[in-house]
């Protein structure tokens, strides 16, 4: 028994320092973006590493907060055809004017947090159809849904690129959401979380005169939250770094992302590797906060996950 006890102190011990190693390995890049976006050019520029800044500064969020303008918020018409002399669309109503990074931060947890709701609410119903219901081409569809995930991007990028151009809709941020809506991955994963859910209460909720929505928001939808928890936040990064699908969606300053107006105030100058961190610093607190809102559902997703494979 000793034997046994000191066997399982140094594994835990071992599991330990291992754990402690990769969590450092993980967390230094936050640490090293943190640290330089507060650094001056000279701790930036150095050829020997500057661990911990010589100086904390503030000129690099400055550079990035002085280089352009833009309106707070912006208000067109949905699918409208209303376009001015340069085929832009007509502004209804826009904010006061406020430093561009503020508002392509807005635009990108707009765009994120729109995806995600959209994408939860839609792969839960899909996930839970295909599962729990019995229709003629249900395999058909379940097959093609799996076939999709295997589909990169650029091959879907002309027809969603002349969908969007017809809804009217190419140059908005929704022109990146609608497309991350129909995810085959988020079908794919409540679709096997929806399988774990007993037939009995289902009926027993039919039984006492629940019509199908309210079966699937009060019975259902409790019972899938972990996997929605774990799509929300597989939703939200996904959309947060989909840089292609922005890149040929978005074609002005004021409906850019984070990433996207940093990327264009770098093709104007030369490389400012402070103005890179600054952003990118910026760019990184809303993923961070969104994980600690859904942490708990996403370890408990990952759990049945791997307690069903």
């Amino acid at each position: 028994m000793k034997i046994q006890s000191g066997r399982s102190r140094a594994y835990r011990i071992a599991s330990l320092i291992i754990l402690v190693i990769l969590a450092f390995l993980f967390t230094f890049p936050l640490y090293w973006i943190i640290t330089g976006a507060f650094k001056p050019s000279a701790d930036i520029n150095s050829v020997e590493p500057v661990w911990w800044p010589s100086e904390w500064v503030t000129n690099n969020f400055k550079a990035l907060f002085d280089k352009r303008s833009a309106p707070l918020w912006e208000i067109f018409m949905p699918f409208g055809s209303f376009t001015n002399a340069e085929k832009k669309r007509v502004v209804l109503f826009a904010g006061p004017t406020t430093p561009a990074a503020f508002r392509w931060l807005i635009n990108a947890v707009f765009m994120a947090v729109a995806a995600m709701i959209i994408t939860c609410c839609t792969a839960a119903m899909a996930g839970y159809a295909l599962a729990k219901k019995r229709f003629n081409g249900r395999a058909l569809l379940f097959s093609l849904i799996v076939c999709a995930m295997a589909l990169p991007k650029q091959v879907l990028l002309i027809p969603l690129l002349q969908e969007m151009s017809k809804l009217r809709l190419y140059g908005s941020l929704w022109a990146v959401i609608f497309p991350t809506v129909g995810w085959p991955f988020g079908v794919f994963l409540m679709k096997q979380f929806s399988e774990g859910i007993p037939g009995e209460i289902l009926e027993a909720a039919r039984i006492d005169g629940a019509s199908e929505l309210k079966t699937f928001s009060t019975v259902v939808m409790p019972m899938i939250k972990p996997g929605i928890g774990a799509l929300a936040i597989f939703t939200f990064i996904n959309c947060w770094n989909d840089y292609f699908m922005q890149l040929v969606m978005l074609d002005a300053n004021n409906v850019y992302t984070i990433s996207m107006g940093i990327s264009t105030l770098q093709a104007e100058t030369s490389t400012d590797t402070g103005l890179l961190m600054a952003g990118a610093a910026m760019a990184s607190v809303p993923i961070i906060i969104v994980f600690l809102i859904f942490q708990k559902y996403f370890t408990q997703g990952i759990a049945m996950g791997a307690v069903k494979g």
